[in-house]
């Protein structure tokens, strides 16, 4: 996220996750971890794929689920 992009509380915000940073397409105050369900404020959004265009709501869940979709 860049300092130009401004958050509106309330609802699930919609994300581009690039490389080090993500673009908001929807406002909102959160997104939800596409493994554990879990709100993410989007302050403290720190875990993502790129590739996969998920977040993830730890380091943990997100190895797991790296581990899970690069399996060979």
């Amino acid at each position: 996220m860049n300092r130009f992009e401004k958050l509106t509380p309330g609802g699930e915000a919609e994300l581009v996750y690039g490389e080090g940073e993500f673009h908001v397409v929807r406002p909102g105050s959160y997104v939800t971890c596409a493994v554990s369900r879990t709100r993410i404020p989007l302050d403290d959004l720190r875990y993502w794929s790129v590739d996969l265009q998920e977040a993830y709501a730890t380091a943990a869940i997100s190895f797991a689920r790296y581990q899970e979709t690069h399996s060979a």
